[in-house]
């Protein structure tokens, strides 16, 4: 196709729609992109995240330029930074014209963390997610935490001879925040919540320790979300929360749950 062609390729997108339904959410899914994320020790940690980049379609357009997405993910160098990723939901939603827009962004994320008595260091992972909106002409911002601790049953061991069941537990905390909050942070308030909190590498004497100090802290699923949701009420950075512990009980074939959905404006 010769240069001068290109002009007079039609842009189907831009094109009106008949049908007067506005579309809430539209774009790109699971795309990986570098991203950079400061440490709390002051190092910065590079690993791989999954966007979402979604904006909200009016109803008199066909279709969005999906191309674009990718054009703004790429434009913020090799790798996004917490800064660049609140700036890219502004330019995305501005290149977009739209009014509303949608940014996540799911990785792992490594801490370096010493065995109790051992002090043997190894690294546990936790799943973080970044969310940042604008809905009605407001930017928020969410940062979601998967922690994975230890909880033992208080039932159990109230009615047992000898032992009492426990389970791995994952605790996931979604706090919108109107002020810098550390991943490490919200890691914290939650392991201090479980009954132990989990290590990568153990030797015995810290298999021994996490055992007896889990048998200490017996934890209904109740007990982990609403000890975690009377910390971050505490905590006037975050602005609206939502705590869920799903135990995955080592006596059953289901898992147990529940959820404190919280918004301190509503208090």
């Amino acid at each position: 196709m010769k240069a001068k062609d290109l002009h007079h390729i039609p842009d189907v997108q831009s094109l009106p729609d008949s049908r007067k339904l506005a579309i809430d959410q539209v774009g790109i899914k699971a795309i990986r992109h570098p991203v950079r994320i400061m440490e709390r020790s002051g190092n910065a940690q590079h690993t791989i995240a999954l966007f979402n980049m979604y904006v909200g379609l009016p109803h008199h357009f066909k279709g969005t330029h999906m191309s674009r997405f990718v054009e703004i993910l790429n434009a913020h160098e090799r790798e996004i930074t917490v800064e660049s990723f609140q700036l890219m939901l502004r330019e995305m939603v501005e290149r977009l014209e739209a009014e509303e827009g949608h940014v996540e962004m799911t990785f792992p994320y490594f801490i370096e963390k010493a065995a109790p008595v051992s002090g043997v260091k190894s690294l546990m992972d936790y799943e973080i997610t970044f969310v940042s909106e604008i809905r009605k002409g407001v930017q928020s911002f969410t940062m979601k935490v998967l922690v994975p601790v230890t909880s033992l049953c208080p039932c159990s061991k109230k009615i047992s001879e000898r032992g009492a069941h426990n389970q791995r537990s994952h605790v996931t905390v979604s706090a919108r925040t109107n002020d810098f909050v550390w991943i490490e942070e919200i890691v914290d308030i939650v392991e201090k919540q479980g009954s132990s909190e989990l290590y990568g590498l153990l030797k015995r004497p810290d298999e021994k320790y996490v055992t007896e100090q889990a048998y200490d802290n017996p934890k209904f699923v109740e007990d982990m979300v609403r000890d975690v949701a009377a910390v971050l009420n505490l905590d006037a950075r975050i602005e609206a929360y939502t705590v869920e512990s799903e135990n995955f009980e080592s006596i059953h074939n289901h898992s147990a749950y529940a959820l404190i959905q919280r918004d301190k404006k509503d208090r």
